[in-house]
């Protein structure tokens, strides 16, 4: 059964818990005849996603304030929100297929998942794993540069597991510090070190002397970055910006 949603509870039960798991939203009201037909169809599509997707549903009557802000002219009017925004919706009362399918496809599909493993190993360190991971994703536009993103960043911590000590390549930086062969070096060392401010700090130092060295190789690898580092939404926000300054 789908859990009943006011304009009071709405922002905890849905736009928040849309967060870390889809939220669809049923509009209806007790006279509409389509919305009595659509329940038990919804209702048993979401059931059989077994928690992956949470179903509510909203009294159009009842919460004027929602049904304003969100656009609704017609009953039922069916609303997938995922991230706390809108995703999809449909209106009207739909066969069982066609909402097995809008719901279906707010779930990620095996290699978005498999992607989003592989990022999570990149961040915990566990090159070995996350190559694995990788292995088994073919590249496609919509997540390219994802993929890029976690290729890079797993070759940036391996070229820290196996070069010079830090100390070797501070003082090579000393004695010449437009060496920046060195210096991505040093990030390298950083980042399999999880020392992620000090490893942008090395990249962006690249950028601000020669943007385009190696065909943007610091701007490539400080976005790998940014992957590895997503357990500190902080620092990846802060550094993006010092991104954008240092290329424009």
């Amino acid at each position: 059964m789908a859990n009943d949603v006011t304009t009071a509870t709405f922002n905890r039960e849905v736009l928040e818990a849309s967060k870390t798991t889809p939220v669809v939203v049923d509009f209806w009201a007790p006279w509409c005849g389509p919305c009595r037909a659509l329940t038990p169809i919804i209702e048993k599509v979401a059931g059989e996603f077994k928690g992956r997707i949470k179903l509510v549903k909203v009294n159009s009557d009842d919460n004027p304030e929602l049904s304003q802000a969100y656009g609704i002219r017609s009953i039922p009017n069916v609303i997938a929100f995922k991230d706390g925004r809108p995703a999809a919706q449909f209106v009207g009362a739909q066969p069982e297929q066609q909402v097995r399918t809008f719901m279906d496809k707010l779930l990620p599909s095996q290699m978005e998942e498999a992607l989003k493993n592989a990022e999570a190993l990149l961040a915990a360190g566990n090159l070995d794993d996350a190559e694995r991971q990788l292995a088994v994703i073919k590249p496609d536009l919509v997540n390219a540069a994802r993929i890029e993103a976690v290729r890079q960043g797993i070759a940036l911590a391996r070229s820290g597991e196996q070069g010079p000590a830090e100390n070797e390549l501070r003082e090579k930086l000393k004695a010449n510090p437009a060496d920046h062969e060195t210096r991505l070096a040093l990030a390298g060392f950083y980042a399999g070190q999880r020392r992620y401010q000090e490893a942008m700090d090395e990249l962006l130092e690249i950028l601000k002397r020669a943007k385009d060295w190696k065909e943007g190789e610091a701007r490539k690898q400080l976005i790998a970055l940014f992957s590895m580092a997503a357990s500190q939404p902080a620092l990846v926000a802060e550094y993006r910006r010092k991104l954008t300054s240092a290329l424009y």
